[in-house]
């Protein structure tokens, strides 16, 4: 939300309540009943701070989603408009009106870059009882995830370093070289995040 109030001018929220009920004899099942109530008690309250909260059940969204005439794909781990946007669509439009089909099913895909801190060596040691080093958000100088311009690779991202060669990947994540020299990159930018487009259509499960 502090990301999207940037960039949108944001003043409703609407959010499809859960309902979580306790189970007689379900002790495991119980056990999260109380974090769930909190949690989404504490979420709707940090985004008041935003603007104005809806709340809709999840009954409710099913009937704006038939009503339109859009499907819910059944599969979880698609990685399609279907999957994962259309119900979030179905309230926003909900609000604001004015639709009745989505104009644009293209996915943006965030996703933090991971970062293996510092460690004095690697915790198992390689050919002949050598610890080699290992971990450390910074290569050559770089920061790790900095975006940076080379001038065969083009825009990427630094990733790891070995024996004074730094390793370039591409804003999805794909590395692309692991020899660069230091002296031929130009920082453009910090960065902790790699993103990547996906079709506008079903069929594609998740990457790793």
């Amino acid at each position: 939300m502090d990301q999207l109030v940037k960039v949108f001018p944001i003043t409703d929220i609407v959010v499809e309540d859960i309902k979580a009920k306790t189970k007689k004899g379900q002790r495991k099942w119980n056990r999260s009943f109380s974090p769930l109530e909190v949690g989404k008690h504490w979420f709707y309250e940090q985004v008041a701070k935003f603007g104005k909260v809806h709340l809709k059940q999840g009954y409710e969204t099913k009937e704006l989603r038939d009503q339109l005439g859009l499907k819910k794909t059944s599969k979880k781990l698609a990685e399609v408009f279907e999957a994962h946007c259309v119900d979030s669509w179905v309230l926003a439009n909900w609000c604001v009106g004015g639709h009745l089909s989505p104009d644009n099913k293209q996915l943006l895909c965030v996703a933090p870059i991971q970062f293996h801190r510092r460690q004095l060596h690697a915790l198992q040691p390689s050919k002949g009882g050598i610890r080699r080093d290992y971990g450390s958000t910074r290569s050559c100088g770089f920061k790790r995830g900095s975006l940076v311009k080379h001038p065969k690779w083009g825009l990427t991202y630094v990733g790891g370093t070995m024996g004074g060669r730094i390793s370039l990947h591409s804003m999805t994540g794909a590395r692309i070289c692991r020899n660069a020299k230091p002296e031929d990159l130009k920082l453009k930018s910090y960065n902790t995040w790699r993103t990547r487009f996906l079709p506008a259509h079903e069929g594609r499960g998740t990457r790793a």
